[in-house]
């Protein structure tokens, strides 16, 4: 994505995240500092510039796996790391306006979630292999059953009917995930592992 463009997604974003996307128009950026002008430039209506916006999102999540090298490491550090950066780059790689998104928007917001699901199903699946081979997690797992549960955790994850999002925060949701799902698929080993680098993990980032 082009890095001007960007940073205008950016300041669309944060005008959503505190108007939402009733009665939205492009005229009423301004107060963001972007012109009607600066957004013609790359998009030609609010649908393609919604697809631009969940796009970033796609790519700011993505861009977890690009910047890691993740070829030698523990699978289930690659957990504890993904999950972190997942948490500090919140407002970045979460959609803020979900709800809202799939009312006004809900066949662009399909085709996003189809991306997005497909994209962390390749890489959980990848996780599982890692994790066999390492002994982490049992041999008797499937890959794709695996995979899967993962996603439909996921989901429900972004259900505001079970997670109000003004009750509960996505950090401690998707660390509460992530903990039940490898006790589900750890070995002993991997187990006892998990255990004591999330005390590590937690002694190393109190106070943060």
């Amino acid at each position: 994505m082009d890095k001007n463009f960007a940073k205008i997604i950016e300041k669309v974003r944060a005008y959503l995240l505190k108007n939402g996307l009733k009665d939205f128009s492009f005229e009423k950026l301004k107060d963001f500092g972007v012109t009607e002008k600066d957004i013609s430039d790359f998009v030609s209506s609010k649908d393609e510039l919604v697809e631009k916006i969940l796009e970033y999102e796609r790519k700011s999540f993505e861009k977890i796996f690009l910047e890691y090298n993740f070829e030698g490491q523990n699978a289930i550090d690659i957990l504890f790391i993904v999950s972190q950066e997942i948490n500090d780059r919140f407002e970045h790689v979460t959609p803020s306006i979900t709800m809202e998104l799939e009312q006004y928007y809900p066949e662009i917001y399909a085709k996003h979630m189809e991306f997005r699901m497909e994209f962390i199903f390749d890489k959980i699946q990848i996780n599982i292999q890692k994790g066999i081979a390492q002994g982490m997690y049992r041999d008797d797992l499937s890959g794709e059953m695996v995979g899967r549960m993962y996603l439909s955790r996921l989901e429900d994850m972004h259900n505001p009917e079970l997670y109000p999002p003004e009750r509960f925060k996505f950090g401690t949701i998707y660390d509460t995930m992530i903990d039940e799902f490898v006790k589900s698929i750890a070995t002993k080993d991997g187990l006892k592992y998990y255990r004591q680098r999330k005390q590590l993990l937690g002694v190393l980032s109190f106070g943060r």
